[in-house]
């Protein structure tokens, strides 16, 4: 057994620092540190490591994190936080390298490689909703940060995240859990070899009130049916799945609403808020050899819908109301194909990737609409919308030498918009193409460290109805700005990891990144609005260590600092922008049969307003989980979330509103609570 074997038995990657270097199965060569898995039979990084903040985190160490939310599985990623605004049952706010990334517009996530991002969406450019995972089928979570990847496109310029599913279970999984305030939660799953292949079938059915004064009435389902056959070279599988949710929204709240005692910190104003949401689809994946070389692919088509109703301004119109419905309907199909094959080019070893990918979203409506009770009394603004995103890129990865080695990449992007509006005048098509450059330079391993130097162009792309628009869509008649359909980014790291230090490794890295243009479709104004170029930068630290067998240290600090690029009298601090971030967990797994996890979480203060009079504040969670193994087959686990019952908030904004009585709007902070101390019980059965 190798040094490393010793000292990392659990898992492959942590939410701080262990990276998995190994090549790929076709035999591509890397001089990458080694990294062995000893226990489970975890996927790899496809292709080698180009960048300090690359990592794929394992199965074991999902497990032992207390999660009390599903959108709290991408938090292994380092540096970045999930919170939530608003009824659970709709898409996390995610914040990373500076960015308030409102429901994800610059964070690609995907699902065995299926796309969660949603374009032109009714809530939020890039809408991200990951209500539809199984956390306990959750394998393995895959992550890149920065723009250097030529295999991601869109939404990816502050980073990308892959979870991928397990495709076999160690037998029959059964789950009852139960909580505070209605929380109830049951999940079976079950794996059977079904002819030459394995059929896994899971169902997860939950309930949840929340601590609000509002009943949350949260009611979601989840199925997953997948059929995997190995082959000699590979496996292929069949996936289908189906989620549905429906809940009550208590959405963020004034502070002086509370400070007055009108409302207590789970209070509301509007009781009428919430939404419902399905999406349904069927993926195929596959490796295998294809002449010389290796390949991947992945297809997919979804069925997706949303209706949220939201009240954020509350009575500005004092006869009306100020709710407003945001729908999103539509059906999209895409799918990739890469190649990856090892050659030999004066001498030096390659490997050269060639790849395709394609996405077409065919939105039949997306809308904004004002409502009072969820009944619908005027339409702001409807469109039906189709967007197709043509993409093809290239790598090449060359070893000059032992301990040198380099990574060229270009990424071609084709986008077509085409927007059929209930106001002619935004209605209209667009076309950009955009080439994206790529180029990665590793340096070692020499000590058992290794030094990366990125650089590289990412982009996102803006809401369709930005690109064709014309007209306020509230008037009909106001002269609006179009926007870019493609905003550029140029990011940079230099990045170093190293094993040097007996049971423990250590990650650094220093970074930058430039916007063009923060330009974002606003869904609940129903128009585009278009800010500054901006700029990013900061230092990233992380750690783990692995004292003794049973347990693992890891430890994460992120700090960033961003700005608006260019003057204004307004100020050029960029709102939501969060500017440090630390978390520390522990992870045991004790030969006695004792097991669990403690998180530590915290998330800084950030201006809310450009010119950084008003500022939110600082919020730190403590979460534990302990569970025990009364029988080879069953166990027992207690968790505890926000153990030491903190008032802090998930969220603050600064923005003008009217609460009833009030004769004219008022700006003040508007904030959604963490909830309090909850206490959860579960007892799980492997058969």
């Amino acid at each position: 057994m190798t040094k490393k074997q010793r000292l990392f038995p659990l898992l492959l990657g942590t939410g701080g620092s262990l990276l998995a270097t190994a090549a790929t199965a076709s035999g591509i060569p890397t001089a990458s540190l080694e990294e062995v898995v000893v226990v489970g039979q975890l996927d790899r990084l496809q292709g080698t490591v180009q960048s300090a903040t690359q990592g794929i985190v394992g199965e074991e160490q999902l497990q032992s994190r207390p999660i009390q939310r599903t959108g709290e599985l991408l938090e292994v990623v380092p540096g970045l936080v999930v919170t939530q605004h608003s009824g659970s049952g709709k898409a996390n706010q995610y914040f990373l390298r500076g960015f308030n990334l409102d429901h994800g517009t610059d964070l690609a996530t995907s699902v065995d490689g299926v796309p969660v991002n949603m374009p032109t969406h009714g809530h939020g450019q890039g809408y991200t909703d990951i209500n539809f995972v199984i956390p306990e089928l959750v394998q393995s979570i895959e992550y890149r940060k920065g723009t250097y990847y030529a295999d991601t496109g869109n939404f990816s310029a502050a980073g990308a995240v892959d979870m991928r599913y397990r495709r076999k279970l160690d037998g029959p999984l059964a789950m009852l859990e139960i909580g505070q305030n209605a929380y109830r939660r049951g999940l079976v799953a079950v794996a059977p070899e079904v002819g030459a292949g394995t059929l896994l079938l899971g169902l997860d059915y939950m309930t949840n009130d929340g601590p609000w004064t509002l009943p949350e009435d949260l009611r979601k389902i989840i199925g997953i049916a997948r059929y995997t056959h190995d082959t000699a070279n590979g496996y292929w599988s069949v996936t289908a799945q189906g989620y549905d949710g429906r809940w009550q929204s208590t959405d963020q709240i004034p502070e002086r609403a509370v400070a007055s005692g009108t409302i207590s910190r789970f209070g509301n104003i509007d009781p009428t808020d919430g939404g419902n949401s399905h999406r349904y689809s069927l993926s195929l994946n596959g490796t295998g050899t294809l002449g010389p070389g290796r390949f991947k692919a992945v297809a997919y088509a979804l069925d997706y819908q949303l209706s949220l109703v939201s009240n954020f301004s509350y009575f500005t119109d004092q006869d009306n109301g100020d709710q407003f419905e945001q729908f999103d309907d539509r059906r999209v199909v895409g799918g990739e194909f890469a190649w990856t094959r090892g050659l030999s080019l004066g001498g030096l070893a390659n490997d050269l990737t060639l790849g395709a990918q394609l996405r077409r979203d065919d939105i039949g409506k997306v809308g904004l609409y004002r409502t009072q009770a969820r009944q619908r009394f005027e339409t702001i603004r409807e469109d039906a919308v189709t967007q197709t995103n043509y993409s093809a890129y290239a790598s090449l990865s060359t070893q000059w030498r032992p301990g040198i080695r380099t990574a060229f990449g270009l990424r071609a992007e084709d986008f077509e918009f085409a927007v059929d509006s209930n106001v002619a005048a935004n209605s209209g098509r667009v076309t950009e193409a955009l080439a994206s450059p790529k180029f990665s330079l590793i340096l070692g391993p020499w000590s058992d460290t290794e030094l990366f130097f990125n650089i590289g162009r990412g982009f996102h792309s803006n809401d369709a109805r930005g690109t064709t628009i014309r007209v306020d869509p509230t008037d009909g008649v106001t002269p609006v700005d179009r926007v870019d359909p493609l905003v550029k980014a140029l990011g940079a790291d230099i990045g170093l990891r190293t094993a040097l230090f007996d049971k423990m490794q250590l990650t650094a890295a220093y970074w930058g990144l430039n916007l063009d243009s923060e330009l974002l479709f606003v869904g609940d104004a129903g128009i585009t609005e278009a800010s500054r170029a901006s700029e990013r930068r900061g230092g990233e630290l992380g750690l783990i260590y692995n004292p003794v067998s049973w347990l693992i240290v890891d430890a994460d600090l992120a700090w960033s600092r961003a700005r608006f690029a260019e003057f204004d009298p307004a100020g050029d601090r960029i709102p939501g922008a969060v500017e440090n971030v630390a978390s520390l967990g522990l992870a045991i797994d004790h030969p006695t049969g004792w097991s669990g996890g403690v998180r530590f979480r915290h998330f800084g203060s950030a201006p809310l307003i450009e010119d950084n009079s008003v500022r939110s504040s600082p919020t730190t969670l403590v979460n534990v989980e302990g569970g025990y193994r009364l029988t080879d087959h069953l166990k027992a686990t207690l968790s505890v979330f926000n153990v030491f019952d903190s008032n802090a908030n998930d969220i603050a904004y600064f923005y003008e509103s009217q609460l009833a009585g009030e004769a004219d709007p008022v700006g003040d902070i508007h904030f959604h609570p963490v909830e309090p101390r909850t206490v959860r019980f579960s007892i799980t059965s492997n058969f």
